[in-house]
């Protein structure tokens, strides 16, 4: 055997008298930490602001009555939110360790919450890095003087295509001709081949008055993203196509990117969240300042502000508003403990929960204000209304922004900036979650902290490994398939678990301590307000919204194509095995004894964060040899 000081420089060797004879005690590499609280909440900020705040929250505003929305998404902020939000942080401050060694030491019956949390994250990781990929081929096709994606004079593309700049181009040379068929031809023959007597550029006439010139066209945007980036036309379940070697290789370059991010663990991620966290905001800045000096920038902002109130009567807009709150601030799957673990013990990770909350809901705002005023331009361009110009889901950021910014002057700067800054966000809200696979590893098997850079490596690539289905012709149905029952209904199962855990198990007076112990001391309506929100509000509004999705959820699409039955078995098992761990684990925990309300109890290795809850291990955190008195032991070694 060799020496552990020469086998690990970095751990800490210590000698303690017990009962007469000396144990000699190696610890294991030490956990890292935050260089300073900045770059704590840095890393929130960049975990929690993600594409998620680009283009999910504007498409919601959208479908659900405009400024109206923010009424139910605030609300829900206030009562579930931000309490869940406080209680992973405290929880990861207070014990130092990862959600799976957390939960299993406040309540061991409930061991298999925190492997639930891990589940989650990482299923996320898989479909989210196939969005950053996205964003990557966009980037690198943006600096080609064509952008492709503007024309219909593709291989791809189909006669139904429409390009607006073929159509600008188209009259220009004849203001009374269309873009149709991917041709210019006279509006009135088009609106003739229709059976109408005449027409013109916007309408066709008939003996029973005037009608809008409305043929069947696709924004060739569109056609560029389904058919070209994505590969999809003709692609099903049953025939899933080729691989697309593009979107491969953009995936492959941002999981390398991922990695030599993470390679040195926390302390790699507290330098690169300076950059990820706050060059998006910068990127920001500058679309919106382009974006209100176009024509129809004010229409489309103030259609983004307008509250349509008798939304508020549907049950939908207020699970749209809870199902955002969880995918906007990632709670519920185990990063936020993560990040918190590795904090100062007297951090005031409060503050820092009410300010990364309310930073992530200005930037919703501050982005939904960006993307209106841009669909406005687009909306005056394609002389169209602002809500039939706007797409929901990954239409508005591949598809109508594309088509945007085409019209724009200088396209390419345009078009690189904002994918860009997509990318950074979507490479940002990565970095939690590989470090909670990561932390979770390192808190069983403490000797590995000094292969963390392989440990890291090997997470990312089983993600992936993992992902590379989805970057087939049919890849975006399993996309969409993960979306639709990952971080949707299951999540919120997982979201009442963790505050049954800590105000029901642990008990919420208990824990309110806890917090006094980390310098954090509240008024008395400060501390009603916590306990009300975790004892009665967070686990009823979680359960409310969880009751409705299940009442009213329906089987998974893409645009007109339903999945078979099969395929719709595949993503409701993807949403169970989320679940799988908390009975799985208790059944275990149940079975090996003692089966009593110890199981719900904390273990006497649950502590604060101050080596005390590390040492109390010592199986899996030190080595230990028992020498004799007056035995030496300079030169011996540890077992």
């Amino acid at each position: 055997m060799t020496d552990v000081k020469e086998k690990t420089p970095k751990a800490k060797k210590i000698s303690l008298g017990v009962g007469g004879a000396l144990v000699e005690l190696a610890q294991e590499p030490e956990r890292g930490s935050w260089a300073n609280p900045l770059e704590f909440v840095l890393s929130c900020i960049g975990y929690a602001v993600g594409i998620g705040n680009v283009w999910r929250f504007p498409s919601l505003v959208y479908r659900n009555g405009g400024g109206a929305f923010l009424i139910p998404f605030v609300l829900m902020l206030i009562t579930m939110g931000l309490p869940i939000f406080f209680l992973e942080l405290a929880v990861g401050q207070y014990s130092g360790l990862g959600p799976n060694e957390a939960f299993t030491r406040m309540a061991p019956a409930l061991q298999g919450l925190g492997y639930c949390t891990l589940v989650v994250i990482l299923f996320v990781m898989v479909y989210y890095m196939v969005i950053v990929a996205w964003t990557l081929f966009y980037t690198f096709v943006s600096f080609m003087p064509k952008l492709a994606w503007a024309y219909c004079d593709n291989d791809f593309n189909t006669n139904n295509c429409y390009s607006g700049l073929q159509e600008i181009e188209c009259q220009a040379e004849d203001p009374e001709t269309i873009f149709y068929n991917k041709t210019c031809i006279l509006a009135k023959k088009v609106c003739e081949s229709f059976g109408f007597l005449d027409g013109n550029v916007t309408h066709c006439i008939d003996h029973d008055g005037v009608v809008p010139l409305q043929p069947t066209r696709v924004l060739s945007s569109e056609e560029y993203f389904n058919d070209y980036v994505l590969g999809l036309r003709g692609a099903t379940w049953e025939h899933f196509g080729g691989i697309r070697w593009e979107l491969l290789g953009c995936l492959t370059l941002a999981w390398i990117i991922c990695y030599l991010c993470l390679m040195r663990g926390v302390q790699s991620i507290g330098k690169v969240v300076y950059f990820t966290a706050l060059f998006p905001y910068v990127m920001l800045t500058a679309l919106l300042i382009r974006g209100v000096t176009l024509e129809g920038a004010g229409d489309g902002s103030l259609w983004f502000i307008t509250p349509k109130w008798s939304t508020l009567e549907s049950t939908g807009v207020w699970a749209d508003a809870a199902s955002q709150v969880f995918y906007s601030l990632g709670i519920g799957c185990g990063s936020l403990i993560t990040l918190s673990s590795y904090s100062n013990f007297n951090n005031n990770c409060h503050r820092d929960a009410i300010f990364v909350t309310f930073a992530n809901l200005g930037t919703s705002i501050f982005a939904g204000f960006v993307i209106f005023s841009i669909m406005g331009f687009l909306a005056v361009q394609m002389d169209v209304p602002v809500d039939e110009v706007i797409k929901s889901g990954a239409g508005l950021a591949f598809v109508a922004y594309p088509e945007a910014v085409v019209r724009m002057p200088a396209p390419n700067v345009w078009a690189v900036l904002f994918f860009v800054m997509l990318f950074i966000l979507g490479i940002g809200s990565q970095f939690a979650g590989v470090q909670a696979i990561n932390t979770a590893i390192l808190d069983v098997r403490p000797d590995l902290r000094k292969y963390e850079s392989y440990v890291v490596l090997g997470i990312c690539v089983t993600c992936w490994l993992l992902a590379i289905p989805m970057v087939f012709d049919g890849g975006i149905y399993l996309f969409t398939l993960m979306d639709w029952n990952t971080a949707s209904w299951a999540i919120l199962l997982i979201g009442i678990a963790e505050v049954g855990v800590v105000a029901w198990c642990y008990g919420c007076n208990k824990f309110l301590r806890n917090i006094a112990e980390m310098q954090m001391r509240f008024n008395l309506l400060l501390r009603g307000y916590w306990w009300l929100s975790w004892v009665v509000l967070a686990p009823i509004t979680c359960l409310a919204v969880f009751v409705y999705e299940i009442c009213t959820y329906q089987m998974p699409s893409y645009g007109h194509y339903v999945f078979p039955w099969w395929a719709n078995g595949i993503g409701i098992l993807i949403g169970l095995s989320t679940l799988a761990p908390m009975p799985l684990f208790f059944v275990h925990r149940f079975w090996k004894g003692p089966r009593d309300r110890s199981l719900f109890q904390p273990k006497k290795s649950w502590g604060p964060a101050t080596g005390k809850n590390r040492d109390n291990d010592s199986s899996s955190t030190a080595s230990l040899k028992i020498s004799q008195p007056g035995e030496d032991t300079s030169q011996k070694d540890c077992v």
